[in-house]
């Protein structure tokens, strides 16, 4: 039966071990001075060679022919831990075996001695998920072991473990591989393995593994499986549906350009080759971050055919938009694992990245609104621009009002009376607001002026729907019937359609007013207290009246 690629080339011994040598060689040391330890704590990331070391110490410490520290492979208790038969090996997964029972089960094992080998080795892997009892239950045993009982403690997590079991374990923690040795170690199987897997395929493949050599063996599995001639950086993207550095330089370009539609039109490239969207954001998130590594002056892991692109588009793009990449993409990374619709949340976010100024967040505000104190600080000048979607309306000049000169019989007035008689001259009523209408006539084309203005203002059209207007010079006036409605009419955004239909409906250039009594309320209406009428009129009739206070 096939066996995958990194079951098969998993680690027997130390020596193959790749990428943790500050792991190795502590353990070799204990193992070689016979100070092995009753409990170890392994952590890091993904496919670093956790469990592949825990397999190799239980063989060590139970090894009937040990050399130099590392399993001899050839004995009894080597092969039965290497295919699974080992009764006094036992592995856990603590993400499916996490309850107290689990632990006290454990606990009730420790107590008996070895039926084969020195020690009775638990590998506990994924031990960050032990409920809160478990921890307890299993904290007894750590605290005053057997000594014939060893514990292995592997996690991913290890902020996750309590204080309590840390302290009681040594701690091994292992690093992400670096990629030359990931690269290294495909080269070599790729090999062994007769597969035609080139020098920047296998960069490729170690760039892409994120420092986990048993995903880049995965991925090596899946690639082979393709029948393809020879393995190259090429054949590999196409074979994981990556996007590639093609696509990936043509949307930075885009972003560089502030081109939205360019960069929309490469993306239905991609979904159309069926590119999957979060490998694309993925992709999008190395590139723009190689980008941010290159322009900082820190080293980059780039194939040769795109170092001079990379340095070409370092030096055009600004690093604020390349931060604001980063950050965008990484929400875009957060919002696909929950939208129904991936392909649209990509295509905002394009768009947001070739036109900051779309993006309506709160801290994308807030950012502009701090560049724009900064720049005011600096007394720049800012441009103002109208809203969008508004018309600029020229605001009408104002009437100049002419002062009579004075007469003898103002020059006789007292001050007071003058200066009232020429603030009284200043208030000019506005032309297109008429006073109490007179003389007036109803406008039989109303209804063919509401029908033109439904096309040029709508929300004007609607608040109109019920009025009535009139004729009276050259004035056409609305009975807006609300104070309200009548202000609205008066703004420059609103009275020019309504001008403009009412000219289409009567084919002259009315002007435009409002009925004012139609809307006069009541507090415009000033009422006398009838207890002041009475005194009023008892004092002109000559009765005398006395205030007391």
């Amino acid at each position: 039966m096939y066996q995958a690629l990194y079951r098969k080339w998993r680690p027997r011994v130390f020596a193959d071990v790749v990428g943790q040598p500050q792991v190795v060689t502590t353990l070799l040391g204990e193992l070689r001075a016979n100070r092995v330890a009753h409990a170890y704590l392994f952590t890091g990331s993904r496919g670093t060679g956790k469990t592949t070391c825990a397999k190799i110490l239980a063989k060590a410490v139970n090894c009937l022919n040990p050399k130099n520290g590392d399993p001899c492979g050839e004995c009894e208790a080597c092969k039965g831990i290497d295919n699974g038969s080992f009764t006094d090996v036992v592995e856990i997964d603590a993400a499916s075996n996490n309850g107290v029972d689990s632990i006290r089960t454990l606990r009730e094992e420790t107590v008996y001695t070895p039926a084969r080998a020195k020690y009775r080795v638990y590998i506990i892997d994924e031990v960050h998920m032990l409920s809160a009892g478990a921890w307890g239950a299993l904290l007894k045993t750590l605290e005053e072991p057997p000594a014939y009982v060893l514990f292995i403690l592997a996690t991913t997590e290890v902020h996750k473990v309590p204080a309590t079991i840390l302290s009681r374990c040594q701690r091994f923690d292992f690093r992400r591989i670096p990629p030359a040795d990931i690269a290294a170690r495909l080269l070599e199987v790729s090999k062994e393995e007769k597969i035609p897997l080139t020098k920047d395929g296998a960069d490729t493949i170690a760039r892409l593994s994120d420092g986990a050599l048993r995903d880049a063996l995965s991925l090596l599995d899946t690639c082979r499986s393709n029948e393809i001639e020879t393995l190259d950086e090429t054949a590999i993207k196409q074979a994981i549906g990556l996007a590639g550095e093609e696509y990936l330089y043509a949307l930075s370009a885009a972003v560089q350009k502030k081109d939205g539609k360019a960069a929309l039109d490469i993306l239905d490239d991609l979904y159309a080759s069926s590119k999957d969207a979060d490998r694309l954001c993925e992709e999008l998130i190395g590139h723009f971050r190689i980008i941010m590594r290159k322009q900082a002056g820190c080293s980059v892991a780039v194939s040769p055919s795109e170092e001079k692109q990379l340095a070409a588009l370092s030096q055009v793009l600004p690093p604020s938009t390349v931060l604001y990449a980063l950050d965008t993409l990484a929400k875009t990374a957060e919002a696909l694992r929950y939208t129904p619709d991936k392909r649209v949340e990509m295509e905002m976010c394009l768009l947001k990245l070739c036109n900051p100024a779309w993006d309506i967040s709160v801290s994308s505000l807030a950012d502009r609104l701090s560049t724009l104190e900064e720049q005011l600080k600096k007394g720049a000048q800012i441009p103002v621009s109208s809203s969008a979607g508004l018309p600029i309306t020229a605001v009408p000049e104002p009437r100049k009002v002419t002062v009579e000169k004075e007469s003898s019989l103002t020059s006789s007035m007292p001050k007071e009376e003058i200066i009232k008689k020429v603030e009284t001259k200043a208030i000019v009523t506005p032309p297109m607001i008429s006073e109490e209408a007179t003389l007036t006539q109803p406008l039989s084309c109303w209804p063919e002026v509401l029908e033109a203005l439904g096309k040029l203002d709508p929300p004007l059209r609607g608040v109109l729907e019920h009025s009535k207007a009139v004729l009276r010079g050259e004035h056409v006036l609305v009975d807006a019937q609300n104070a309200m409605f009548g202000e609205l009419i008066r703004q420059p955004l609103h009275q020019k359609p309504l001008v403009e239909a009412v000219r289409t409906a009567t084919g002259k250039p009315y002007k435009v007013g409002i009925f004012k009594s139609s809307f006069q309320t009541k507090a415009e209406k000033k009422v006398e207290d009838p207890f002041d009428s009475l005194l009023n009129a008892a004092m002109k009739g000559g009765i005398p009246v006395e205030e007391k206070k």
